[in-house]
This record gives C-alpha cells, sequence and structure tokens, in this order.
C-alpha cells in the first residue's frame, strides 16, 4: 500500500493532454508527463484494502477481472510512493516484459477491479504503470540481459506480437536459442502496423525494446511468411519447437449489397498504411486515405477509434462512427458488478479530436455513384430489447428510420474472427477449437502435434495486449518443459498473492 490515509487525502489525477487543435497536426504521443510529487501522491492512493482485486488476474462469470499477468500492482505503488522508483521497476518488470507497451495502451482491467474503485475513482494503476517504465529508460535501468548460458535448443516463434515478443524474451532468458519470423518488413506485430503513432511511438518505444531483444540474442527474420515464402515443414525440421504467435487475423465482414465498391476497407488495411507512411515505409498497395472525405467508421471498439483518430489526422471532411449495440450505461449496472471490468461508455482521446458517435444502427447497403466508387451508406435505426438483467438481448428495426448518409469512404472495425487458416496452419495439419481458432488447452498450450505450441489471439481469440503478454509467458513455460523436462521461468501462478 500507500500513504495509510493517501485514498482520503489526494484525489484521482491523470496527467494533461496535449490539446486536440494541436495534436490532430502530427503523429506524435500526446500524454504529458507529471512530476514525481505528483506521482507520489497517486501511489499514495493505493489503500491497505486486504484483499487487492487488481492483480487477481481472474474470470468472474466469464468476465475478465483484475491484471492477467498478476502484476504486483500495490507493491510498486508502494515503492513509487516511497520514491524508490528502481525498486518499483524491478517489481513491475517481474511479471510484465513489457510496461512500456501496456502503460500506453491496455484498458487497464486492473482499474476496474481497484478497491477503492468501488465508491471513489480508482487508483491511476495504468499511468504509474507507464512512468514507472519510462524512468528506467530515462535512468539507463533498462539494459540488454542476455542468459549466462544456453541450452542448444532452438525454438522458432512465428508471428512477432505481443504474444510472440513475449514468448521469445522468455524463452531466451531460459537460455534457447530464439529465432523469430515476422511476415511483415519490421518486427512487432499489432503493436509496429496496428495501433497508430499517437498512441504508440513505434521508433522510440517499440522499436527500442526491438533493439533489447536483439542485443540479448534473440534473432528476428523479417519479410519471411511461413507457408508461403518459407515451408512450415522446414520449421520442423530445423528448430525443436515451434510456437506459433500470428494471432486473429481474420477480419469481420458486412458482406451487404454494394460491398465491392471502391471505398470499402477494413481497418487494419488503413491503420497498417498510415502507420507505413510515418515510419517512412513504401506503401505498396493501393493507398487509403481519408482527405477530404465523409468517413464512417463501422464498429465502436479500440480498432474504430484509432480509425477515427487517423482519419481526423489525414484532413477528413467529417467523421462518423457507427456502434450496432445500444449505447453503453455510464456507470456500472448489474450484470457488470465490480470487480469485472465494467463495459460503460468511454470517450477516447480521437474521440475528442472530433467524432459523430451514433449506436444502435445497422448498415444495410452501400450506395454507388455509377461509375463503381461509394458515394452513400443506407442505414436504419434499430431498437434494443433487454433480459431482466438489463443485458441487450435482441433488436428490431425502427419503422420509418431508414436513410441515406454521404460517405466515401467506410471503415470496417467490427473485430475479428479467427486466425487466418490458408497458408501455415493448413500446412502444418494443427487442429481449430469450434470457433476456428488454434486448438491447445491454456494449461499447454500445446497442439495436437508436440512441438508445435501457440500463444495469444491465435489461441484464446481477439483480447488485449496483456492477455496476449499472459499468453505469452505461460506458454514459454510449457514449451521450456517441453524441452527441458523443468523450468526455472516465472508464471502467473508462481507469484505470490497478497492476501
Amino acid at each position: 500500500m500507500g500513504k495509510p490515509t493517501g485514498f482520503i487525502e489526494y484525489l484521482r489525477q491523470l496527467p494533461k493532454d496535449r490539446s486536440a487543435l494541436e495534436r490532430i497536426n502530427d503523429w506524435k504521443e500526446f500524454h504529458l508527463h507529471m512530476s514525481d510529487e505528483e506521482l507520489r501522491k497517486q501511489g499514495a492512493r493505493c489503500m491497505d484494502c486486504g484483499i487487492p482485486f487488481c492483480h487477481t488476474g481472474q474470470l468472474v462469470s466469464g468476465m475478465a477481472s483484475g491484471c492477467p499477468i498478476h502484476n504486483l500492482i500495490p507493491e510498486w505503488n508502494d515503492l513509487v510512493y516511497r520514491g524508490l522508483w528502481k525498486e518499483a521497476l524491478d517489481r513491475l518488470h517481474k511479471t510484465n516484459n513489457f510496461p512500456d507497451f501496456t502503460g500506453r495502451v491496455c484498458p487497464a482491467p486492473c482499474e476496474g477491479s481497484c478497491v477503492l474503485g468501488i465508491n471513489k475513482p480508482p487508483v491511476t494503476i495504468k499511468n504509474i504503470e507507464y512512468a514507472i517504465a519510462e524512468r528506467g529508460w530515462d535512468e539507463g535501468w533498462i539494459t540488454p540481459e542476455p542468459p549466462k548460458k544456453r541450452t542448444g535448443k532452438k525454438v522458432a516463434v512465428v508471428g512477432s506480437g505481443p504474444a510472440g515478443l513475449c514468448a521469445a524474451a522468455q524463452l531466451n532468458k531460459a537460455g534457447h536459442l530464439v529465432t523469430v519470423f515476422e511476415r511483415a518488413d519490421r518486427p512487432g506485430g499489432l503493436l509496429m502496423y496496428g495501433i497508430p503513432n499517437m498512441k504508440l511511438d513505434k521508433n522510440e518505444v517499440v522499436l527500442r525494446r526491438i533493439k533489447q531483444m536483439e542485443d540479448e540474442g534473440i534473432q528476428f527474420t523479417c519479410n519471411t511468411e511461413v507457408g508461403k515464402n518459407l515451408p512450415a515443414e522446414q520449421l520442423l525440421k530445423d528448430f525443436d519447437a515451434v510456437v506459433l504467435c500470428t494471432g486473429a487475423t481474420k477480419p469481420r465482414d458486412l458482406p451487404i449489397e454494394g460491398r465491392a465498391l471502391k471505398g470499402i476497407h477494413f481497418a487494419m488495411d488503413f491503420l497498417k498504411q498510415q502507420n507505413k507512411r510515418v515510419s517512412h515505409k513504401e506503401v505498396k498497395e493501393e493507398d487509403i486515405f481519408a482527405t477530404g472525405k465523409n468517413v464512417v467508421v463501422i464498429g465502436g471498439g479500440d480498432t474504430g477509434s484509432d480509425c477515427v483518430g487517423t482519419s481526423n489526422r489525414q484532413g477528413a471532411k467529417s467523421v462518423t462512427q457507427f456502434e450496432l449495440m445500444p449505447k453503453p450505461p455510464g456507470e456500472r449496472t448489474p450484470f457488470m458488478p465490480w470487480p469485472t471490468y465494467p463495459m460503460i461508455l468511454k470517450t477516447s482521446s480521437s474521440h475528442d479530436e472530433g467524432c459523430d458517435r451514433h449506436w444502435a444502427i445497422a448498415t444495410k447497403e452501400f450506395i454507388g455513384d455509377g461509375k463503381g466508387n461509394l458515394k452513400a451508406l443506407k442505414i436504419v435505426d434499430l431498437e434494443w430489447k433487454f433480459a431482466d438483467d438489463l443485458r441487450p438481448s435482441r433488436f428490431e428495426e425502427v419503422p420509418g428510420s431508414e436513410r441515406e448518409i454521404p460517405c466515401e469512404l467506410t471503415l470496417l472495425a467490427m473485430g475479428f474472427i479467427h486466425p487466418q487458416h490458408t497458408g501455415l496452419l493448413d500446412e502444418l495439419e494443427v487442429e481449430y477449437d469450434e470457433r476456428g481458432n488454434v486448438k491447445a488447452s491454456e494449461k499447454a498450450y500445446q497442439t495436437n502435434i508436440p512441438k508445435i505450441f501457440t500463444a495469444g489471439d491465435m489461441r484464446r481469440g481477439q483480447s488485449l495486449v496483456v492477455w496476449a503478454i499472459s499468453e505469452g509467458r505461460e506458454c514459454a513455460r510449457q514449451v521450456d518443459e517441453h524441452l527441458m523436462g523443468v523450468s526455472l521461468l516465472e508464471t502467473k501462478d508462481d507469484i505470490p498473492q497478497h492476501v
């Protein structure tokens, strides 16, 4: 805990952001820093709550609760309050390989489970995590730590998103020779080409971790798509174990009339292009720009929000966001009790920059201009019916609400259904579960082929970066045991919990 009376004395405070009018003119990160004294006060708000649910990482009635990687949150909050920043970094790195990533892009399920949050604003856990990680880099405390001994075992990690990077880091720590294969021109996966630069800087944040991992002995092989320009069978011959971490990359489509018109794109195609431009990389595909267009983003999650921020920075004429579901409540309801993550209305920094948001809207048709280009959408309002527990259960179209709105660019941000089956997975003949994900248990992370393991969204389905980090760490432990018979790598079950 921090100061015994800190939660009474100090109010929750977050760092200020650069103004929306300023930040939409560049692709730089926009959070400003807080002083050490302000951060100490925020750490002081961490109370002696007895059982800190913030780092339990459990599923309660199928809903996430707390930190999936069991971050030792009360410990590093207390250390920050006492000004012991290096010790706080050590405790943070004990459970999280990449706090500089999660401190920026995690939606902080830990804060949704903060005991103080039952009747007061929760502790600013995410911002303190970010501050600890950045202090570590600024002070030079984060340095390469190659293993002292090598086992001689070779492990291939396919995919360099957060799960793949974490599995690689842990397996390298165990002394194995790790090669990471990435089909893009730079490693990072979702971190590099999915999340916009203003939320997660590529050169200043992502690549500095990649450089650290390279200096620790991990080899990255980019521009290599296993199953396409490298036979999957070659991995089985050359490596003692293979870890598949290519993510859930098959997007959910909207196959309605007019879908073939020009101007309708998946969100990730749009975001990847802009991330390449910011990094001065060549865009080989047909350019997707929002400049001067009426943009409609279909999908209300984080990816949809990223499309909003990117469209505004590209100079869109207007930006509208549609969500099929009804507008979320402003506070917890009976079906989202503490300590589960509250699915309440959230306004992102991208929304603050300008966006016309609508809920309970269905898109019925894409309308063309007669020349093959998108010019409008036909939409309709929905009336949702709610179950007894206030969960939305079914909907009906509102009679007379059908209408057209101008739109020259539609971005589909409706989530992902499962990993791509063609190429790598079909060639390896791994089994799939009922949702189309690679089948492997949460305990073993092992596929039907004994030397092939899997982790992250490829196994559990579309999820959060912090869940991918958890999966990568847990999977690495199982691979290490498979290769050596025993493992000294810690899993979340080895982390002592406060009771």
